[in-house]
């Protein structure tokens, strides 16, 4: 049996971590539409401000993370890890969430995590940080516009989903810098 090399241990560790952070994304999301916000809209999202006079329902903290994040699975643990990783996240969105709800975020998810996927799988060995920007924000778009449509069938806070998504896509460039500088320097390579 072979052993895995130190380097190989920690990709895989890194990668369980990014895998359970991800999976949690979802489900948080979803708890956090219906409870945490500045704004609470009856029959509609919880709100916070994402920009002066822009609001956003409060998930979009989570589900910019998670568009990230997928992408540092992916890194880690390969092409399929990261779609396993959707699909357990969707299914733990049942646990906190009405199942319109539900049916509106694991669609949006699925859909928007398939898009960051096609687009930051060709770009990742060459540009990571370009990869990582670029696929979340088409991610984030795809996820906006479903998940408004599917939950409230309105596209009333779209920009603020967007604006919203984004600055954790913009948070987070740092941290994956960061991290690629890392693996660059101790010879960690990609998944």
């Amino acid at each position: 049996m072979e052993t895995m090399t130190g380097l190989e241990l920690r990709r895989w560790i890194e990668g369980a971590v990014f895998f359970f952070l991800f999976c949690l994304t979802v489900p948080m999301a979803n708890w956090m539409i219906g409870h945490v916000g500045t704004e609470c809209v009856p029959q509609g999202p919880c709100l916070i401000p994402v920009a002066p006079r822009l609001m956003a329902p409060s998930g979009v903290l989570m589900i910019g993370a998670a568009l990230v994040l997928r992408d540092l699975v992916q890194r880690r643990l390969g092409v399929w890890a990261s779609v396993g990783a959707i699909l357990i996240g969707a299914g733990l969105s049942s646990l906190v969430a009405p199942m319109p709800l539900i049916v509106a975020s694991a669609t949006a998810f699925l859909l928007s995590e398939l898009a960051d996927l096609a687009v930051y799988t060709p770009l990742a060995r060459r540009r990571l940080i370009a990869a990582v920007i670029a696929s979340s924000m088409v991610g984030l778009v795809v996820d906006s516009i479903v998940f408004l449509w599917l939950a409230f069938g309105s596209l009333q806070f779209l920009w603020g989903q967007v604006v919203g998504k984004a600055w954790m896509v913009v948070l987070s460039i740092p941290f994956v810098m960061l991290l690629r500088r890392r693996d660059e320097r101790i010879g960690l390579k990609a998944a």
